[in-house]
């Protein structure tokens, strides 16, 4: 085993001596005190400071909102001891990458379904919703418009090829540039992915790229930290060439990094939606008892008030306004009756049934009366024969079976709590990308993987009759290989359970769908309703309302504050002024 490679020399490292006095090769540097903002907070390079009591002080002056660290502490524990109320030491582990031992030619890997380049001011917004998507703060307004300025930070976004979003994001600091760093060295921070990015391989990509820019600018090294029991993110980085090094990180204490130093968290077992109702119900000190946490029951208490939720759904829904959105039919017969806009509906009882309305719009939905998450529901039926099979399977699973008109556009949720509109978003069916390599079905199975890892669990692609007929219907198979960059839709529906994704547009909805949305509300007698819509623009008047969901999932409709809004509504006392940016974290 070759020791030297494995545990480095560090007596001369300015960056990896973490005790004692400085290397002599760090003289020069050590007094220099140098904190480099990225937007979300300060970085303070711990070998650039020659009195730990400094460190500890500069680190204590974080602002309201951001989150600094220091990073390279020499004597981490004496560090601590100043002040050990406020300062906890980061359970990350911190990886080198040696970027002299790359090759001069090397390049970061490539790829036709994506881009990396530097960003700029306009990407501001979409980089702000991945990072408080990832639950990390975001960069403060402006950020990046004032980046030339500040030659020793990079930030790096990988852009879609196919619709030029914004898929991922990476930020590097160049150590010389920032202090003349002796050591020639940089730095990897704040990589963040979408988690609904249908793209594989976007964050090794930004990492890579970084590592050539990096590379390209003469730095010897790239180090970058991740907690210590992210062991997907270890094996990835560890594959690509990092090695472990002994660097320390000390942080402030604050509500933004909270769980890092409370210790193991209770185990509950609550989904994302029920989770993020009562995290925030705690951060107001509001107590919580779970009744049952797989079914996502709870109660918040606050003095002599108690609220009992099974979600979103709380004791202030009354049984019949429940009653109005559970029956599908209902739905639809009430809110015609308010004037809304509605789709031709009918009861389908029999096979005949089902051709005379196929015949009437030629392109049909066909679901059960009651029913949520997608579950039996066919969408677009053109052809007799898929129309009567789905009729068939729906009456398997429902006594009850509707047809509906089939609606072309794009599928709008929107989130009424109260008499505000907290969120909308359309919601997209699942894509995969072709690679010219992989059959359809395995690039299902691994675009389904990186959907429930984002999103909980909650979100996956079922390979079922329903996605084989979307498949067929396109001339695909299971076992088809798509070409290399061709974009397929997999289902028709576009529920966040079968793997769709959610994308927000609060602000670009037009008047008249949020007229609408409260009107709906109002006419079921509902306090809290999620809406589904059709409309061929959200920013455009026109719409269908599909139905309504009594138990809307309040998760995945960042940065939009939902749950804050829910338990405002809930404890209205517990209210805090909620400034509308992304700088959320």
């Amino acid at each position: 085993m070759n020791r030297q490679k494995e545990t480095p020399v560090m007596d001369n490292a300015l960056s990896l001596k973490h005790w004692g006095a400085p290397p002599k090769n760090g003289i020069g540097t050590v007094g220099k005190c140098v904190a480099v903002h990225c937007g979300w907070g300060r970085v303070l390079f711990g070998q650039t400071f020659d009195k730990s009591e400094l460190l500890a002080h500069r680190l204590m002056e974080e602002e309201t909102g951001e989150r600094d660290l220091a990073i390279y502490v020499r004597d981490p524990h004496v560090i601590l001891s100043m002040a050990p109320q406020t300062l906890f030491m980061d359970p990350s582990h911190s990886f080198r990458l040696n970027l002299r031992e790359l090759p001069a030619t090397a390049q970061p890997a490539d790829s036709n379904m994506f881009t990396v380049r530097p960003a700029v001011a306009e990407d501001e917004g979409a980089i702000n919703r991945i990072y408080t998507s990832r639950g990390m703060v975001s960069l403060k307004p402006g950020y990046l418009a004032e980046l030339d300025n500040r030659q020793c930070v990079t930030v790096l976004v990988a852009q879609s090829a196919r619709d030029d979003e914004i898929l991922g994001v990476v930020m590097g600091i160049d150590h010389a540039v920032a202090f003349d760093d002796p050591e020639d060295g940089s730095s990897l921070w704040a990589l963040a992915v979408d988690g609904q990015a249908a793209v594989p391989a976007v964050g090794i990509g930004l990492v890579t790229a970084l590592a050539a820019h990096f590379r390209a600018a003469g730095r010897a090294f790239m180090d970058l930290s991740v907690l210590h029991d992210n062991a997907e993110a270890i094996k990835l980085y560890e594959k690509t060439g990092f090695e472990r090094v002994p660097v320390y990180t000390v942080k402030k204490k604050n509500p933004i990094n909270e769980s890092l130093f409370i210790g193991p968290q209770r185990v509950e077992n609550l989904n994302i939606y029920a989770k993020i109702i009562v995290d925030e119900a705690r951060r107001r000190g509001i107590h919580v008892d779970i009744e049952d946490a797989a079914a996502g029951l709870f109660s918040l208490t606050l003095g002599g008030r108690s609220i009992a939720c099974r979600e979103s759904l709380s004791e202030l829904t009354s049984a019949v306004a429940m009653s109005r959105c559970d029956d599908k039919a209902l739905t639809h017969r009430l809110l015609a009756k308010a004037n809304l806009k509605m789709p031709a509906q009918v009861t389908l009882r029999s096979r005949d049934d089902v051709r005379a309305f196929l015949a009437r719009y030629d392109r049909i939905v066909i679901k059960p009366a009651r029913g949520e998450q997608g579950q039996g529901v066919y969408v677009d039926l053109c052809s007799e024969d898929d129309a009567i099979a789905a009729f068939d399977e729906v009456r398997d699973l429902a006594d009850h079976v509707i047809g509906e008109e089939f609606v072309n556009g794009r599928d709008l949720r929107i989130i009424v709590i109260g008499d505000e509109v907290a969120a909308a978003a359309v919601r997209r069916p699942p894509r995969i990308t072709g690679d010219g390599l992989h059959s359809i079905q395995e690039l299902i199975q691994r675009l389904s993987r990186r959907r429930a890892a984002a999103t909980g669990g909650e979100s996956r692609i079922p390979i079922d009759d329903e996605t084989r007929r979307c498949l067929q219907a396109q001339g695909y198979g299971m076992n088809s290989v798509l070409a290399d960059g061709v974009v397929l839709e997999v289902r028709k529906t576009a529920n966040l359970h079968c793997g769709g994704t959610i994308h927000d547009v609060t602000d670009d909805l037009h008047p008249v769908l949020r007229d609408a949305a409260l009107a709906a509300r109002q006419a079921l007698g509902i306090p809290v309703v999620g809406f589904d819509f059709m409309v061929p623009r959200v920013d455009g008047p026109d719409y269908r309302i599909i139905e309504a969901n009594e138990r809307p999932g309040l998760a995945n409709h960042e940065p939009q504050p939902t749950a804050q809004k829910f338990v405002d509504f809930l404890f209205p006392e517990t209210r805090k002024e909620l400034v509308k940016s992304p700088a959320s974290g």
